[in-house]
């Protein structure tokens, strides 16, 4: 009768284990998705803050009715609470909560960094780079996030370095091949391996304003100063990921936490667009952008943000992040299919570079933490470990935040 029990447990693991890989693939593919379906509302002249303002708004309605039920948090204490603090009164009891510690200056002062690096920073500068280049290029330069994560951490203390170790010369030298990979796509674009140039050049934008003097001044084309904000987005996000890991100890609510976060960067957006959204015209949609901020709001940030929240609790980080890769794939595929997106020779040889890079690192953590599981004691581990398992104050976590 135990070993019955046992093997039905076995099976129902492996198929916890096969859905969360499948969905895993799916989440890529809805990445490639959004990358192309942005870069067609982009080229319809969306505004870039508008199209960020709408998107967020709808992300973060949809993760706070989560958190509201999810975590249950009874909205009206939610909202006088964040009103209290944000008039510097300090909360020493709070109303309703049964699940979230209490809000503090600290921790909203927490929430807004959270909010101006993983969502008003990560998402303009990712559109900025899509706009100026094309969704391969901008899926390529994502898998940098997580080694950009590893070097945050690693500054942070969250992370350890061994150089006396093989591990250790694997996380370092993975993550100068993945530098090495970005930079190269900034200089380097090369011919067209797959389709034309024609279709691109016809969707291309040309930086104007403060971008063009900026490019010109630092010697940079259109395509280049779009490669260096797409950089620029990935190295947000990685922020955002390393500060929001010892964040999520002291408040273990990720729904919560990434509401908040919502919250604050479509506070940082309507700040800017007051300043820089200078006709109303702006602010109405056509239908193809009506759509876009749709799939962006839901597929691309509330749905993909449970499913890699989920996976990571079947799969682990290190086997999640595996899947990084893919979205350049996906990307490049769906491009080339509906917008006839040439596929440059720098992107694929800098787009090697970088998930080498990923791969040499996620392989080194996976090895540590191989020897913690063994009772060795390990060297470092992998970004997320001491959020995801520390003495068992949270048993879920992630890898990535909602994307750029």
């Amino acid at each position: 009768m135990a070993e019955d029990l046992e093997s039905v447990g076995v099976v129902s693991e492996r198929g916890r284990s096969w859905k969360a890989h499948t969905s895993m693939t799916l989440s890529m593919a809805f990445y490639g998705g959004y990358h192309v379906i942005t870069k067609v509302a982009l080229n319809d002249g969306v505004n870039q803050l508008v199209f960020c303002f709408y998107r967020d708004f709808l992300a973060f309605t949809i993760l706070a009715t989560l958190a509201f039920f999810l975590e249950r948090h009874d909205l009206f204490p939610l909202l006088l609470q964040l009103l209290l603090i944000m008039l510097c009164w300090e909360i020493k009891n709070p109303i309703g909560i049964r699940t979230r510690p209490p809000l503090t200056k600290k921790l909203l002062m927490s929430f807004l960094i959270l909010g101006f690096t993983g969502v008003f920073g990560n998402q303009l500068l990712f559109l900025l780079g899509l706009s100026y280049t094309n969704p391969t290029y901008a899926a390529a330069v994502q898998p940098t996030i997580p080694v950009f994560t590893f070097m945050f951490t690693l500054m942070m203390g969250i992370e350890k370095l061994n150089l006396l170790r093989y591990e250790g010369w694997a996380k370092a030298g993975g993550t100068l091949i993945c530098v090495s990979g970005a930079i190269f796509m900034v200089f380097y674009r090369g011919p067209a391996v797959i389709g034309g140039n024609e279709m691109d050049q016809v969707t291309q934008i040309k930086p104007s304003g403060n971008s063009s003097r900026f490019a010109i001044d630092i010697g940079l084309d259109s395509f280049q100063l779009g490669v260096v904000f797409l950089i620029g987005n990935c190295i947000c996000m990685a922020a955002y990921l390393a500060l929001q890991a010892p964040l999520l100890k002291k408040y273990p609510a990720n729904l919560s936490v990434t509401a908040y976060s919502f919250f604050f960067g479509v506070a940082l957006l309507v700040i800017a667009s007051f300043f820089m959204v200078n006709e109303s015209t702006e602010w109405i949609l056509t239908r193809s952008e009506i759509l876009a901020v749709a799939y962006a709001g839901t597929i691309a940030s509330a749905l993909n943000y449970g499913i890699i929240s989920w996976s990571t609790k079947i799969l682990g980080p290190a086997l999640v992040s595996l899947y990084n890769p893919l979205q350049p794939a996906f990307s490049a595929i769906l491009s080339q299919i509906f917008l006839g997106t040439p596929i440059y020779l720098g992107s694929i040889i800098g787009g090697t570079f970088i998930v080498t890079g990923l791969y040499l690192v996620t392989w080194a953590s996976y090895r540590e933490k191989q020897e913690t599981y063994d009772g060795v004691t390990p060297n470092g581990s992998w970004i997320s470990e001491p959020l995801l398992h520390e003495k068992g104050e949270c048993q879920s976590g992630h890898t990535q935040g909602p994307p750029a």
